[in-house]
């Protein structure tokens, strides 16, 4: 490719494809893309001189060099049928990041859990020790307000997606994997051992002179150990890292608090220095730890390492806080795995506070194959409001399976004080007038129930006149 090319994303709008524009705009690539409305990622693209389509039409693609179009988009989109009419090369998302990412010093973030976070992390650590890096990140880093840049450095930072196996596009100098679960099996035939066998896929893609970063604290990455270690990995190439299994580096003395913890990290056994974090939870030393491993390869020093990431403030939908009212707090975030609800929840136990959290069920598939795992995950809540499946366009409803259920699960598995609350909008109401003083709210789950702890911190702002 040459920057004189015209790229056109369909579907520019989500995060993932958004990020990708962003970075060939200001590479000096001519970007247009279109999506289904206009929206904040839009418009911000729009200001760095992207032409924005609303709606889709076989036009837009015309003096296109290339297209680029994401998993969610149809086959049958009448923009990707333009294209193909008119010969114009067509690349899924996964495969114009790997361009990008497989020419430079790629560092490939994957896992069920973390990625947004360790990736957002990483990006700023590196921007703050002056690596100047590329960064392609499903979320927006609070920090900076952005969810990519092109840098002049030679790192490329970029999240994996294992969903839907595109993640075996790319051949990284550095790969993280943060943890393996069963997600996303209606991509894998159902069958949990093949989305561990393009895990070890994935690994061993890491180029020769490149390193593997994983959590040996994970039960299924624990397991796939011995054949990482005996396949291209075994000179060296792979780094461990956990807090309760022997691990080339680990992590103690973890004090936790709100919104806020802090440990102490080794190497071999040798004390490296003590980390401060910005964020809470147990699951975030997991995440700074796979980031200062990462930096440290790059030839960082942890001192500085140490100092960048303090500041790190989050990303977007991670642990967020929305509003604190009248000792009322307001947090959402994108947990949508009965992991990452269990993992939330307990960071949000180090603030004190008396804990309601929501959750909106994403995919009639997720909430089928974990159904079960869900149940058991609001054990450490005060209370529990389940609210309506968020189904994407063109799933299928699967029989059986719906939010009702998952309560009487819950109430019979972890916590009895757990109720059905369909939408949204009756959520908002209901805490609006329910919520006291010393109370935590926070939303959980990957569909639009952000918008009722928007809406909620809006309507305590206005209760309490602040």
């Amino acid at each position: 490719m040459n920057t004189a090319e015209h790229v056109h994303f369909i579907g520019i709008g989500g995060y993932g494809m958004s990020a990708i524009a962003r970075v060939m705009l200001e590479m000096g690539y001519k970007v247009t893309g279109s999506d289904v409305a206009r929206q904040e990622l839009t418009e911000k693209l729009a200001a760095k001189g992207a032409s924005i389509y609303i709606g889709h039409e076989a036009e837009h693609v015309k003096g296109a060099d290339l297209v680029v179009y994401s998993t969610a988009l149809s086959r049958d989109n009448v923009e990707r049928k333009a294209a193909e009419d008119l010969n114009i090369p067509i690349l899924h998302r996964a495969q114009m990041l790997a361009r990008l990412m497989n020419n430079g010093k790629g560092v490939a973030v994957a896992g069920a859990h973390g990625k947004t976070t360790t990736s957002s992390m990483l990006a700023l650590v590196m921007e703050t020790c002056k690596l100047d890096p590329t960064y392609i990140i499903g979320g927006e880093i609070v920090n900076v307000g952005t969810n990519a840049k092109a840098g002049k450095g030679d790192y490329v930072v970029a999240e994996a997606d294992e969903s839907d196996g595109s993640f075996l596009q790319y051949h990284p100098s550095v790969a993280i994997v943060t943890n393996i679960e069963p997600d996303h099996l209606e991509n894998y035939d159902g069958d949990f051992g093949k989305l561990k066998a393009a895990y070890v896929q994935f690994l061993s893609q890491v180029k020769e002179d490149g390193k593997a970063i994983v959590c040996s604290d994970d039960e299924t990455i624990q397991e796939l150990l011995p054949q990482l270690q005996a396949g291209p990995l075994r000179n060296g190439g792979l780094i461990t890292y956990g807090i309760d299994t022997e691990a080339d580096y680990t992590a103690s003395n973890i004090q936790l608090g709100d919104r806020k913890v802090s440990f102490e990290m080794s190497k071999g056994g040798q004390l490296l220095g003590r980390i401060h974090l910005s964020v809470p939870g147990r699951h975030n030393v997991y995440n700074s730890m796979a980031t200062i491993i990462t930096c440290l390869e790059a030839g960082v020093a942890f001192d500085a390492i140490a100092a960048a990431i303090v500041d790190f403030r989050g990303a977007k939908r991670r642990f967020q806080v929305l509003g604190e009212v009248n000792d009322i707090l307001v947090i959402d975030d994108y947990a949508h795995h009965p992991t990452e609800i269990q993992a939330t929840i307990s960071a949000a136990r180090a603030t004190g506070k008396r804990i309601v959290a929501v959750f909106q069920p994403q995919r009639y598939t997720r909430t089928y194959f974990l159904l079960e795992q869900f149940s058991r995950a609001f054990s450490e809540a005060d209370e529990v409001i389940i609210t309506d499946i968020y189904s994407p366009a063109g799933e299928q409803q699967i029989e059986g399976v719906h939010s009702q259920k998952l309560v009487e699960l819950i109430i019979k598995n972890s916590n009895a004080n757990t109720f059905y609350i369909p939408t949204k909008e009756e959520v908002q109401n209901v805490l609006t007038s329910r919520v006291a003083p010393g109370d935590l709210v926070i939303t959980m789950g990957a569909g639009d129930i952000w918008k009722a702890a928007d809406g909620l911190a809006k309507s305590l702002r206005a209760k309490y006149s602040v």
